[in-house]
């Protein structure tokens, strides 16, 4: 049997992932050079307070965010049904595209600093980014130590997107930008974003639609570590929304 590497070899699985590179093929979709809308997106664990009438929580109950807002499922009706419709009151198209504090995000000492305690703490919000039909989004995604640290399976609904860089510790714009490919990067709609690090990523929003992106930990999406994008509709049918069927469901 050959030797690998040990389980929690992490440079050598991350020297192996990161040199991996998409298949260059007549048709295949270029990676948009021009960027419309550009996020800086943490993504980690922290704490929420326990709910009104829960006996068994002792003050705090476990959390996970993106940019420090808990993800909160909409309850009267899907967030596509609300898009269509019109509907108020059933979510807000006001999901940052930065985090609210500057921190030292992959810093683990940080999680034993008082100074870190109102960092930790995500309030709930079911909060969406809205783009425009055929916008360029370019996110980084940025691992945080608050809690714990780990590496983070990001799953995209509706596109596939280019991974344009990867690296350990905080992201830098100045100097991690020298690095993108955009050549022939990897084509994927889930990227494992590194333990202690980051991951870039850029799609064209050709869907429309509402289209979630989360953590593809089943517990880490029940706590909360999700968003979805907001999709306008485009110029012509074929990139507008249909309406639902005649026998939707209705709950």
């Amino acid at each position: 049997m050959p030797s690998l590497p040990d389980f929690f070899d992490t440079p050598t699985a991350y020297r192996f992932y990161t040199n991996l590179t998409g298949l260059i093929k007549p048709g295949s979709p270029k990676v948009p050079l021009h960027v419309d809308e550009t996020m800086f997106v943490t993504i980690g664990l922290g704490f929420a307070p326990c709910g009104a009438g829960q006996t068994e929580c002792m003050g705090q109950a476990l959390s996970a965010s993106m940019n420090n807002v808990s993800f909160a499922f909409p309850t009267r009706m899907s967030l596509l049904e609300a898009q269509f419709k019109g509907a108020k009151g059933i979510y807000t198209s006001d999901f940052p595209n930065m985090p609210p504090v500057v921190f030292d995000y992959t810093n683990q000492s940080m999680n034993t600093d008082p100074a870190a305690d109102s960092l930790s703490v995500t309030p709930k919000g079911t909060k969406v980014k809205k783009v425009k039909y055929g916008a360029v989004v370019e996110m980084v995604l940025q691992n945080t130590a608050l809690l714990a640290i780990e590496s983070h399976p990001m799953h995209l609904h509706g596109f596939d997107f280019f991974v344009l860089a990867q690296g350990f510790g905080n992201y830098n714009a100045s100097t991690d930008v020298k690095n993108y490919n955009l050549v022939n990067p990897q084509v994927r709609n889930t990227i494992a974003v590194p333990t202690g690090g980051w991951s870039v990523i850029r799609f064209k929003a050709n869907n429309p639609g509402m289209w979630f992106m989360h953590c593809h930990l089943d517990v880490h999406l029940s706590w909360g570590m999700a968003m979805a994008f907001e999709v306008e509709n485009g110029p012509d049918a074929a990139s507008t929304l249909p309406p639902p069927p005649p026998d939707f469901p209705t709950c």
